[in-house]
């Protein structure tokens, strides 16, 4: 049985707040624990299914926890949605059937949608990437991604939250 000395709070007693700050680096000096890791949820949205697979494999070696789903086309994306689902981060295709990228950024910005979408296209000219802009994208890039662009993209979502 263990003695407890008059005055000290036991265990159960002391605050999250309290144990958090003696957990620390071990040290016990004015340490603070290092902050949870905030998994990121990622959207591929893209009807190359070879497009998709090579940026859920690079999404996947950022650096960063990431849970990735793809989806082959924008109406696919948009029920992701509407059934609820919620992605911190989508990678939108411009060129695919059934909905486009354009179709489908307007239905998931007019729904409310505020997670960042970045689109993803083969279209090269600025004035092609501004209409793909227009539609509501936070950022666009050519494809395939390269790791370097993903880990920014990422990142800069860990540093927002």
């Amino acid at each position: 049985m263990s003695k407890q000395v008059a005055g000290a709070a036991s265990p159960s007693s002391r605050s999250a707040g309290s144990r958090k700050a003696e957990m620390g680096d071990g040290t016990g000096v004015g340490s603070t624990p290092a902050p949870m890791k905030k998994k990121l949820s990622v959207l591929i949205v893209d009807d190359n299914s070879m497009i998709r697979t090579i940026h859920n494999i690079l999404v996947n070696r950022v650096g960063v926890e990431v849970e990735s789903k793809v989806a082959e086309n924008g109406k696919v994306a948009v029920d992701l949605f509407r059934s609820g689902e919620s992605f911190d981060v989508v990678l939108m295709d411009w060129e695919m059937p059934v909905m486009n990228g354009i179709e489908a950024t307007k239905e998931l910005r007019n729904m409310g949608v505020d997670s960042m979408i970045v689109g993803v296209t083969s279209h090269s000219m600025d004035t092609e990437k501004d209409t793909f802009m227009a539609a509501g994208l936070d950022d666009c890039y050519g494809k395939p991604l390269s790791i370097e662009i993903l880990k920014n993209i990422l990142q800069k979502m860990k540093i927002d939250d």
